[in-house]
């Protein structure tokens, strides 16, 4: 069984739980989530996401 989740509902939960759980203030959850807004407007959004991307094959295997 496969179970497909996108990696913004993770980081979705994980900041949920930080707020919830290590008393991470909400504002910071905020100013973290508007610097990723904005660097996506910057050049290394392309190098981030192609890092991602091969973590993310990484952790799955190569499935060729």
């Amino acid at each position: 069984m496969t179970v497909s989740l996108p990696l913004v509902v993770l980081l979705g939960l994980f900041a949920w739980g930080a707020v919830k759980f290590l008393g991470v203030r909400t504002w910071i959850v905020v100013l973290i989530a508007l610097f990723g807004f904005w660097l996506s407007d910057t050049f290394l959004a392309s190098a981030i996401e192609s890092g991602t991307r091969s973590g993310v094959d990484i952790v799955n295997g190569s499935h060729d």
